[in-house]
């Protein structure tokens, strides 16, 4: 009998002899058979639809294995390149706290699409979405399946601070189906109904301005945008990223995205941003708000912050997308900025470019995970470097 060990990037379990076990978690046994004789670790999935759905994939580990987890895959992605840095508890968010969330629909069916398939499971429950989001799915589809949609397509869900945004990927023409939105939109009180057909988001009903706030400054929200997966994720990347960098003068927040830490950081803030729309946003929240943020329309990829721009400044707020900022941390690696907080939702990309600033001289002081996608194989950290 072999006894699990660790917990794979995908989710399986992993014994002492190397051998791949699905739906096992740490200190389970597995029998001669190949069965699972559940260990201290292992909880009866709440949900109907696991292991099926895609959205999770960990519903079988309770928490302390879940938090082991996350903290093994970002120690092996900083291993691989030879970097040993203490790594925090991890700040794991409760369920049914999802605040944005793309499902699909096809066929009748509206959910995510099963674990390793194209093919919708059709929600019936969930326990990662906010409550607010999930109240929606089954009158979304009642909608979907009166419209008589014959193409797959993705509706987005967001919360914001007006309440639920939603975004249909098509809708049919003319008047009839024109008032059932706008009923549908009354009838659930939606802060913004949207409806692309592919050629950009077409507002069909919005009483106010959407927004979402961040440090207290109000940003319009467009469709569909970036944001962290839930607020208490978000609360614990603000709180590492204040830590890192500390009481400082001048701040550049790159990959700024809508604002969710130029508009939370003290002092002046220089904000770069490669979505246009995003960036937009931002400069008429920081205006609005009063805030000392310059937003600048800039795609970091293929125009990175050089050293000289980069030396402007007392600290460096850094938070790409999953392919890191491979040209960006080769700038950082030659500068002289005080301190830099790295927010990532890729350990391998952080691992590479944190090799890349070592080599230049800094140093990971600390790593703190953040469990945003709830029972999900996803990784995400804010770290901090030094000289």
């Amino acid at each position: 009998m072999s006894e699990i060990v660790r917990v794979a990037a995908r989710g399986e379990g992993v014994t002492e002899d190397g051998r791949y076990v699905p739906l096992a978690a740490p200190r389970d046994r597995i029998g001669e058979d190949g069965a699972i004789l559940p260990g201290p670790h292992h909880q009866v999935p709440p949900c109907r639809h696991f292991p099926e759905c895609g959205g999770c994939q960990l519903q079988h580990l309770d928490d302390a294995a879940w938090s082991g987890f996350l903290i093994d895959r970002i120690a092996g992605a900083l291993a691989a390149h030879g970097i040993e840095a203490p790594i925090r508890p991890p700040a794991l968010s409760p369920p049914r706290t999802r605040r944005r969330a793309t499902l699909h629909f096809d066929r009748g069916r509206l959910g995510f699409t099963a674990e390793g398939s194209h093919q919708i499971v059709d929600l019936r429950e969930c326990h990662v979405l906010a409550p607010e989001l999930f109240a929606l799915v089954a009158p979304l589809r009642r909608l979907l399946q009166r419209f008589g949609v014959k193409r797959r397509i993705d509706v987005h869900l967001t919360l914001a601070d007006q309440g639920a945004d939603v975004l249909i990927g098509t809708a049919p023409e003319g008047l009839a189906a024109a008032e059932a939105l706008t009923a549908f939109a009354i009838e659930h009180r939606l802060a913004r109904l949207a409806v692309d057909d592919g050629l950009g988001p077409e507002t069909r009903w919005e009483p106010e301005p959407a927004t979402v706030t961040f440090g207290g400054a109000a940003v319009p929200l467009p469709p569909a945008a970036f944001l962290q997966a839930t607020r208490e994720g978000e609360a614990a990347l603000h709180a590492a990223v204040r830590e890192a960098i500390g009481e400082t003068g001048a701040v550049a927040d790159l990959f700024a995205g809508l604002g969710t830490f130029a508009l939370a950081l003290p002092g002046r803030v220089y904000a770069a941003e490669g979505a246009r729309d995003a960036v937009l946003a931002l400069k008429a929240g920081a205006g609005r708000a009063g805030r000392a943020v310059f937003a600048e329309h800039r795609d970091l990829y293929r125009r990175p912050l050089t050293v000289a721009e980069l030396d402007r400044f007392d600290a460096i707020v850094l938070d790409p997308p999953r392919a890191g900022a491979r040209d960006q941390a080769a700038a950082l690696a030659e500068s002289k900025v005080g301190a830099i907080a790295y927010v990532s939702c890729n350990p391998s990309s952080f691992a590479r470019d944190a090799e890349t600033l070592r080599q230049g001289g800094w140093r990971l002081d600390w790593v703190q995970p953040v469990g945003q996608f709830r029972w999900s194989t996803h990784v995400e950290l804010a770290g901090r470097f030094s000289r």
